[in-house]
Order: structure tokens, then sequence, then C-alpha cells
């Protein structure tokens, strides 16, 4: 397959640079991949859809404040995007400056807290800070908006790019379809008969990126933290599972394929892949020649998802982080 497969044009102006103004209140297309049929609901209509044999699986990772600006020890301005804390007072992440960072060179951020770059990791440099690294994020880091999103992060996106059941810090991007849902729709589904479980699964940087190269099989995916609870497996018995996001999918579906219960995984889920767990997809829009796209396409079928995203734009639709959902069912 050619990554060029999983392009399309997006008018500018559906890229959702605000959340809707209140988290229930985005629109939600629903996806039935067996026929094809497309319908157009309300995300306060998302309860509905669910009985008692739906299991409903949230990622309570919790997005931490990953961004911080500074200046080289030497001059020269720096930002530091923490790409995962390593150890107390050490993290990855990715650097940009005037010229590369080095092992050796030495950033001041924030309030004064001095950093020594140790070292380059493939696209990611390990850098030691002189105090633990959540304290430094937590009081002089920023919310990471993706670079999609042109204004700069606020009181409300430090509210509104964290779900409302986000607890466990470790993310640098948030789950995105889980962002719909306040405590009246998760009561709503209870009150339904469906089961809620959670999974954790830190979502890295590298979700924002493209597709490198030409063909689709190439690709590697970056490697992310997950963890399962028992009891969230054990519930997976006997129930339509429905995964919140792509990220509760990847965790999911990487214990199908490993048995690990938590632990790294870098699976890459395009068109041939076969689901062994996950019959119902809420996700948002895509990036074109995404891994994302790919995954919704495997999941939907490629012309499925083709025919719903041109559905979509005609029908305005807000797309990406801060737009719309769509509830997908997998073809049998």
């Amino acid at each position: 397959m050619e990554v060029a497969d999983f392009d399309y044009a997006l008018p500018a102006e559906l890229i959702a640079q605000r959340p809707a103004r209140e988290r229930a209140a985005s629109r939600l297309l629903h996806l039935d991949a067996a026929s094809g049929q497309l319908q157009d609901l309300q995300f306060a209509d998302f309860p509905s859809l669910l009985g008692a044999q739906d299991l409903v699986v949230l990622n309570d990772t919790r997005v931490i404040k990953a961004r911080l600006f500074g200046r080289k020890a030497s001059g020269g301005r720096v930002e530091i995007f923490v790409e995962r804390i390593v150890a107390e007072r050490e993290a990855l992440a990715l650097a940009h400056s005037g010229h590369p960072l080095k092992a050796g060179h030495l950033l001041i951020v924030g309030d004064g807290v001095e950093v020594e770059v140790l070292g380059r990791e493939a696209d990611l440099v390990r850098v030691r800070f002189a105090e633990p690294v959540a304290g430094v994020l937590e009081r002089c880091g920023s919310v990471p908006l993706p670079p999609y999103i042109k204004h700069s992060p606020g009181p409300e996106d430090a509210e509104r790019y964290q779900t409302v059941y986000a607890e466990t810090p470790g993310a640098v991007a948030a789950p995105t379809a889980g962002l719909h849902f306040d405590d009246s729709i998760l009561k709503q589904i209870v009150g339904k008969g469906a089961t809620i479980s959670r999974v954790t699964l830190h979502v890295g940087a590298g979700t924002f990126q493209p597709v490198r190269g030409e063909n689709v099989e190439e690709h590697r995916m970056h490697s992310e933290h997950y963890s399962i609870p028992a009891d969230t497996l054990e519930s997976l018995q006997g129930k339509r599972v429905l995964a919140v996001g792509t990220t509760s999918l990847r965790a999911l579906e990487t214990w199908a394929l490993t048995k690990m219960s938590s632990g790294e995984t870098d699976l890459f889920v395009y068109p041939g892949f076969k689901f062994r767990v996950v019959q119902r997809l809420l996700t948002n829009f895509h990036l074109p020649k995404s891994s994302l796209l790919m995954l919704v396409a495997a999941f939907a079928g490629l012309d499925n998802i083709r025919k719903a995203y041109a559905h979509a734009i005609r029908e305005r639709y807000r797309f990406f982080s801060y737009g719309d959902a769509m509830l997908i069912e997998r073809a049998p």
C-alpha cells in the first residue's frame, strides 16, 4: 500500500481551533462498516447507542505540561518538549534551537532551572534536570497543543485538552476521543447498563508525525507505554468491546497479540490487520497520511473511510483534536 492512498483534501477552516462550547456539544458521525451506512448524530446521542452487552474502555492517561521554553547558557533560544520522563530528574525530549544540541550543553528553562544535555537517542535528546522533572513541568510547563492549533495555550486549554477522567500522568498529547465526555455522559452510559473500564496508554509526540516514505509497510511506529488492569481484562469476556480512541484500541490489541498486560507498544495497525478484541471504535477525524487514519481504515475499510470523510467535509464537521467524533461499527 502507498501512503498516498490515505491522503485527502481538507479545507483549513474545518480544522477545529477551539473546543466546542461544552464537551458533549460535539457532533457524532455513526458509520456501520458492514453496510457503509452513515448517520449524522450529536454526541449527546452516544449513550443511546449502548446497552448491557457493551464494555466501554477509556484511556485514563493524563496530559503533562510537556513544553518548556528557555535559552542556552551560551545564549540563543531553546524549546524542550518532554516526550517521556525516564527517571526523577531525567527525560527524553524533542529539542528546538538554532543549532543542534550536543552532550554537555547547558540550558536554562522556566524560572531558571538548569538542564544538562546528556546526548542524543535517535530523534530525541536525553536531558538531566537540576530538580525533579515532574515538578518543573507542573510549575513552568505549558500545555502541548498540536501543531495545527495556532493559538497559544491558555487556561481553557489547560482544562479542555484533558479528559474529565484523566488520572495517570504521562501523556504529551490528549486521547482526543475522550474529550467529548462529561460527567453526565458517563452517568448515562452506566444508566444504559453498559460497563466502563479503563486502560492507560501514554500518548507520545509521535502521534502528530506523518507516515514517512512512500510505502505504508515500511513505517515504524514510536513506542508508547501502556497498562491494562486485571479487572479490565476480566470485563472483556462476553462483552461487545467499544474502545474510546485509537490509543485504547492499540493497548487492547497489543495485549491480544502478546498477552502482556503492561509494557511498551509500537503496534502499527493498517489495512489487513486482524482485530481480536475491539468491535466498536469511537474516534475523532484524523490527519491525512497519518498512522491513525490508516488504523481507522483497517477497522472500517478504506472505501468506507473515504466516503465517511468526504461526507464529513460536505457536512462541515470539525476535524482533529478539538473536532467532532465518529463511532465506527466494525464489519464482521
